[in-house]
């Protein structure tokens, strides 16, 4: 393997990849020039004074370019009004404009996780038009009511000032909301902020339910991005849904639809989003079966829908590798010019189940949204139509384009970190989710880290959705391949049981702490397996197992299932030791308050080291945790500087790299 001095700072790395999928990565000194000349957008007339109201922003913890932010307000009738406010990009950046050029034709930032490559100059994507916190701004709104059955009702769209009085986090706002964690600070210093967000939420439930009987997919992305703290990639990690997450997505839908529409109705054409039915319909149908549910045999979003949420409730630790299976064999959405829906109004966004939707909501970040405000502003102007449909064609050629080629920039990018992070690992077994299956090439997924390869031997047979044991065989940081090789002898009967164990750890579910009988089948390195002795399912020993040796008739207690890969967990509650129970609880509490912690340093000391694992404890404030990368040769006793990559607040999990271990991001 290359020295780590002779490979390219993965920020170098993200700019190549970059140019090699045809973008442009740097703004040129004519934009530089042009947006040094930049003031403030001057107030135009008619735009309404909202300034008062207590607008909030929710993004990510690291996000600068806001482009939206939301309040609401209840109405007589029992309805909520919410207002979206949208940065206004259009002012400030003038169709046939220098910057306006270079948007057009990259058409999208970039989040390649080491690095973000803007749409446009930071000075206007996070500053001049970022609707940043404590900041007056200038803004396109977007008005509509939530009826109490989740129907929207007039909609309207005008020009406001405003001012975001507080920025908020989804991981904040989602655990406070899922009642796990305490009240954002701004919330606890404003009673009425509070009641804002309760208000919001309430409109997003309403909304969610009418969606949900409309027959939208609830899915969620396992997508993992790299994550750079303090200059260093520390982890690859998967933003997980929540119920802040929720209700942005349910208020974005909505703006979107209420944008669409509102064009129609004064006579403008737009660009759509739409995603077509899906692709592999036959593969989606199979998963479902495999979880005992029936799929009609033409593409259903009602059904679908249906049985994504029954999933969810079924399995909601695991619905996230599901959804990942299903986003893939959806296929791409696609943008398309649209003059008019009628006989057409089926023909629209199959996840989101409605047709009238256009994306509207981020103009610092997409270029189609800049585009949408731009018509926004001629329909407000009665002016003429800023685009021909010639040029809309086209728009949404070039928009559709630069998707795929942005998604594989992300792509490579996670590859080369994962790369990087596996290194040291060629030769090991992991489990992993098949996520593509084509004649291009079969490619999976670790369950963890969550790190995408191809899988260059042994892959006939494999479907999407199928979970599979691979062995690592190259993991190369400077081109950022990462080949796996499963095993081909015997794979039939190994999917076969893989597919069984599916459906008995799905009819398990509902007897999660009943005790079984049971015998010991295997004991190794890889862990500790019993079968039940009625032989209706088989799984693994996670607590309690030390004392077990095969042959042994043991009662072990189901404590986890999970129908997604086929596992079934139990605890061996005679091998139970209650100071470990005392020691699991109080990790818990750990991981809990080290939540938003994700990247910090500690300084430590190795407290154990097996084979399989290492072991330290922070000083002074005694976290245990584990040492998941840079542990090799380290002894009891040893003080090391760790920085925290990820917590687990369900399980007690807490994991931790050695300093050295995490890579530089430029």
């Amino acid at each position: 393997m290359p020295d780590k001095q002779q490979r390219p700072s993965l920020r170098s790395a993200a700019t190549a990849v970059m140019r090699e999928n045809g973008f442009e990565p740097e703004f040129s000194a004519e934009i530089v020039r042009e947006v040094e000349r930049l003031d403030d957008a001057p107030l135009p007339a008619g735009a309404r004074d909202l300034r008062a109201q207590l607008w909030s922003s929710i993004d990510n913890r690291e996000s600068r370019d806001l482009d939206q932010v939301e309040v609401g307000e209840r109405l007589p009738d029992g309805s909520i009004r919410i207002r979206i406010g949208v940065a206004d990009v259009g002012t400030l950046v003038p169709q046939g404009s220098a910057a306006d050029a270079h948007a057009a034709s990259n058409t999208t930032s970039v989040y390649a996780g080491v690095a973000v490559f803007p749409m446009l100059p930071e000075r206007l994507s996070t500053d001049l038009t970022s609707l940043n916190e404590g900041e007056d701004r200038l803004a396109v709104i977007i008005e509509f009511d939530v009826a109490l059955d989740g129907s929207l009702n007039n909609a309207s769209v005008y020009r406001g000032l405003l001012h975001n009085h507080a920025k908020l986090t989804y991981n904040e706002v989602g655990t406070w909301l899922d009642g796990a964690g305490p009240e954002p600070a701004a919330l606890a210093r404003s009673p009425r902020m509070r009641e804002q967000l309760l208000l919001q939420d309430e409109a997003a439930q309403r909304l969610r339910t009418a969606r949900d009987r409309a027959g939208a997919l609830n899915l969620e992305s396992i997508e993992a991005s790299p994550v750079v703290v303090n200059g260093k990639v520390v982890d690859l990690a998967v933003a997980r849904r929540n119920r802040a997450r929720d209700l942005i997505e349910d208020f974005m839908v909505a703006a979107n639809r209420t944008v669409a529409t509102y064009l129609l109705e004064h006579g403008s054409v737009s660009l759509r989003r739409v995603v077509r039915e899906p692709q592999r319909w036959d593969r989606i149908v199979s998963l479902a079966a495999e979880v005992g549910e029936v799929l009609p045999e033409k593409p259903d979003s009602i059904a679908l829908g249906d049985f994504l949420a029954r999933r969810k409730a079924a399995d909601p630790d695991h619905f996230a590798d599901l959804s990942l299976s299903v986003v893939k064999l959806l296929g791409p959405g696609i943008y398309v010019l649209e003059r008019r829906l009628g006989s057409r109004r089926d023909a629209g966004h199959f996840g989101l189940a409605i047709a009238d939707y256009v994306h509207s909501t981020a103009p610092n970040r997409r270029f189609a949204d800049l585009v949408t405000q731009r018509m926004l502003f001629a329909v407000e102007s009665k002016g003429p139509a800023p685009y021909s449909d010639a040029d809309l064609t086209e728009i949404a050629r070039r928009c559709t384009e630069r998707g795929v080629a942005a998604r594989k920039v992300e792509r490579t990018m996670r590859k080369i970190a994962g790369a990087s992070m596996l290194a040291e690992r060629v030769g090991e077994s992991f489990a992993a989710i098949v996520t593509a299956a084509s004649a291009k090439g079969t490619y999976a997924r670790l369950l963890s880290p969550p790190v995408e390869g191809r899988i260059v031997s042994g892959a006939r047979g494999l479907d999407v959705g199928d979970t599979v044991r691979l062995t690592l065989v190259v993991a190369d940081p400077i081109r950022g391949h990462i080949d796996f090789a499963h095993e081909a002898d015997d794979a039939a009967r190994k999917l076969a049981r893989s597919r069984r164990k599916k459906a008995a750890a799905d009819r398990l579910r509902p007897r999660i702490g009943e005790t079984f009988d049971a015998q010991v089948t295997g004991v190794s390195e890889s862990g500790t397996y019993v079968r039940l002795v009625d032989g209706s399912a088989e799984g693994r020993v996670v607590r309690g197992y030390k004392r077990l040796a095969v042959g042994m008739n043991v009662s072990v207690k189901l404590i986890g299932t999970d129908s997604v890969h086929g596992f079934i967990d139990f605890e061996y509650g005679a091998g139970l030791e209650p100071s470990k129970l005392d020691r699991l609880e109080r990790k818990r509490v750990a991981a809990r308050a080290l939540l938003d912690r994700v990247g910090e340093h500690f300084p430590a000391v190795v407290s154990g080291t097996s084979r399989r694992a290492t072991w330290i404890t922070t000083l002074p404030d005694g976290v245990e945790g584990r040492l998941v990368r840079g542990g090799r040769g380290l002894r009891v006793g040893d003080s090391v500087g760790v920085v925290l990559l990820a917590t687990d607040p369900e399980r007690g999990f807490i994991d931790f790299s050695t300093e050295a271990a995490v890579l530089p991001a430029s």
